[in-house]
């Protein structure tokens, strides 16, 4: 069978959650997330935020999280401004349009959404009644390209979103590699800062399933958990989320999975630098875009499965190499044996 690097969630979970998920198994607790679990991991999320005043919610996925989010933010004749390879603009079944709310799709040279490019939005809606009315901006960190923002990237976005009276909402499937990314410099208290909502992604990060939806703006806080129930997201077994979660943020567990699918997707990096690759992204976190002949993709595609990403031309295209918190220096060292071979 082929080892796969197509995504960091291919395998299950971490084994200490499996060990508490079972300790647990036989404890009566409250359904809905009032359970003592889902309460001690907000406690901790809060604690490492340091954001006393944001309210936890725990969901299974992270298109529901978005979807929840902002479909409860926005007001019928609002609309959502997206990097163009925003999770909600590419790959989610038009989730957000199916609330009645349009996604406007941004092109961006790495991803990352910047002021200028939400003002050209702007720029081009009147702010009538004849046009939608932007008021939410989408972003998400690390990127679906792996890029990460700056903390002054994001203090710019966060203090334009002010002054233009928009709500900021960053998608966290993959904050957990942003945040321990080599060049980072944000922390997870900058990101409740500057930001009105985002969301902690487990299922890319050790957890069989799980986001942690954190709301920072007060205003946005009342009765979230209507709209997680209308949505279908509240588990009569919200434990499972909680326990995962506890388990997680207990002794930074959750900072050391990303970190190591951090450094083993680095080494490969490093692997296709040796032979002269480009990438299609400079990136640090867990995924790699390498850009290769179309017969080296052939070849390496006969031991191991990726996507191929990007035609470049009629020759090259980019794939996309993803580790995970389980992906193990064996296979690494070996897919790195077959990368020399191409040169």
């Amino acid at each position: 069978m082929k080892f796969s690097f197509k995504n960091d969630y291919s395998e299950g979970c971490h084994p200490k959650i499996l060990e508490a998920l079972s300790q647990c198994n036989l404890d009566q607790q409250n359904g809905y997330g009032l359970d003592i679990y889902s309460e001690n991991a907000a406690n901790i999320i809060r604690e490492k935020s340091k954001s006393p005043e944001s309210k936890v919610h725990l969901v299974s996925g992270g298109t529901q999280a978005n979807l929840i989010v902002i479909s409860s933010i926005l007001r019928p004749h609002e609309s959502v401004v997206s990097a163009n390879t925003g999770h909600i603009f590419t790959n989610e079944t038009g989730a957000i349009e199916a609330t009645g709310h349009k996604v406007h799709g941004v092109e961006t040279k790495d991803g990352k959404l910047r002021p200028e490019d939400i003002q050209n939005v702007l720029d081009v809606h009147a702010n009538v009644p004849h046009q939608v009315k932007q008021k939410l901006v989408y972003i998400s960190n690390s990127t679906e390209i792996g890029t990460i923002y700056t903390k002054k990237e994001l203090e710019n976005l966060s203090n334009f979103c002010k002054e233009k009276n928009l709500y900021l909402f960053m998608d966290g499937a993959r904050l957990g590699h942003a945040l321990t990314a080599e060049s980072n410099d944000v922390t997870l208290e900058d990101v409740a800062k500057f930001t009105d909502v985002f969301y902690l992604g487990g299922t890319k990060n050790g957890a069989l399933l799980g986001e942690a939806i954190i709301i920072n703006r007060q205003s946005l806080q009342e009765e979230f958990g209507f709209h997680i129930k209308q949505k279908g997201a509240m588990l009569a077994k919200g434990r499972l989320l909680g326990i995962q979660f506890q388990e997680l943020m207990k002794d930074d567990l959750y900072w050391d999975l990303a970190r190591h699918a951090n450094q083993q997707a680095m080494k490969i990096k490093q692997t296709f630098k040796e032979i002269g690759c480009n990438f299609l992204a400079e990136t640090d976190t867990n995924q790699i875009f390498p850009i290769l002949e179309n017969s080296q993709i052939e070849k390496l595609s006969e031991q191991f499965d990726f996507y191929v990403w990007k035609k470049i031309d009629a020759q090259t295209s980019a794939i996309r190499i993803i580790t995970s918190w389980a992906t193990e220096t064996e296979v690494v060292e070996r897919f790195c044996q077959e990368i020399l071979k191409l040169k």
